[in-house]
């Protein structure tokens, strides 16, 4: 059974990563698909494809999804070329675990069937830690919003320029024109302003950062 209960209302850091650290993002049109996952996947009732949701918001239908409520709230996301990070916060019984199984699932037959491959695409069941503070809540979502500041993936000492870059949902927090997924007036509303949480979440970042060898629990999440 799972360590950690999910419970209403209360948050948490979901992660997971490739099976044997495989890369499991390889051209920008899987980070879409994932992050259509995250969108179409967080409903209480059961839903159609990912495909027939799209066509549906684009041109409208009677089967759109508007006014069904929602398994949890997005507050932050990131993708790496291997892994991500989501914080959560769940809103219906058992919400994470639905919403986590639909988009592992799904992501992963879109996957193999796209690259004609089989099996797991995740190292097993995803991994969560229980944000048992708002001092960790906020924290958390500055860790997960600049994610690709502690991997440097996408700048040019990264090892592998090769590689997508990261993706988060930082841009969400400080562009009030970009709509996007998150919750983010959860963190945001705990400060005067955009520019006031984005010096705590580079702060933030630096102190992980600089004391990461010293965290058992940080360490955990710097998932390589």
């Amino acid at each position: 059974m799972r360590k950690i209960p999910f419970a209403i209302d209360e948050y948490y850091h979901v992660y997971n990563r490739g099976v044997d650290k495989r890369r499991t993002f390889l051209d920008e049109e899987d980070v879409q698909r994932f992050y259509d996952s995250l969108e179409e996947f967080n409903v209480l009732e059961p839903i159609g494809s990912i495909y027939e949701n799209t066509f549906v918001k684009k041109f409208g239908s009677p089967t759109s999804k508007l006014g069904t409520s929602a398994l949890l709230n997005v507050v932050a996301h990131c993708t790496n070329p291997n892994h991500f990070h989501l914080l959560l916060e769940q809103k219906a019984e058992k919400g994470i675990e639905k919403f986590m199984h639909r988009v592992g699932t799904g992501y992963t037959k879109y996957f193999n069937n796209k690259y004609k491959r089989s099996g797991a695409l995740f190292q097993g069941r995803f991994k969560s830690v229980y944000v048992d503070s708002n001092e960790y809540l906020l924290h958390v979502s500055a860790y997960i919003n600049l994610n690709d500041h502690v991997h440097q993936l996408g700048s040019s000492t990264s090892k592998s320029s090769q590689l997508i870059k990261s993706r988060s949902s930082w841009k969400e927090y400080i562009d009030e024109r970009i709509k996007g997924i998150c919750k983010k007036d959860i963190i945001l509303g705990q400060f005067r302003s955009i520019d006031e949480y984005k010096k705590f979440a580079f702060s933030s970042l630096d102190s992980i950062i600089r004391r990461k060898d010293e965290l058992s629990d940080i360490n955990a999440l710097l998932l390589e």
